[in-house]
């Protein structure tokens, strides 16, 4: 049970963080707007997945970030691109997820 405690923990805490919250927001706009476009099952289904990676990796990037920083606050270039690499992640899931959303739009247009 102490798990469910320090997860939720972690939730609150992520959901300070500036990039964490954008994500999270695009997310709730990604649910709102996938029940006005009616979405089926399946893209529901998609899109629930894009929208967990998502915020899964913006919470790893973060915590990358933080242990980062507690190893140093100089500048160094090996801690820089650790930092870009978890950002790339965050990145691609991102791009991926817009065009899952692009494709699931475009069906209802089309």
């Amino acid at each position: 049970m102490n798990k469910f405690k320090y997860a939720f923990a972690g939730l609150k805490y992520g959901l300070k963080q500036n990039a964490i919250k954008v994500q999270f927001i695009l997310g709730l706009m990604a649910i709102v707007g996938g029940f006005i476009i009616r979405l089926d099952l399946y893209e529901w289904i998609a899109f629930i997945i894009c929208i967990g990676l998502v915020l899964s990796l913006e919470f790893l990037n973060s915590v990358i970030e933080e242990i980062c920083d507690l190893y140093s606050k100089e500048r160094d270039a090996r801690i820089m691109h650790i930092k870009d690499m978890a950002a790339t992640a965050v990145l691609i899931a991102s791009i991926m997820s817009l065009v899952v959303c692009i494709v699931c739009i475009l069906r209802r247009i089309i």
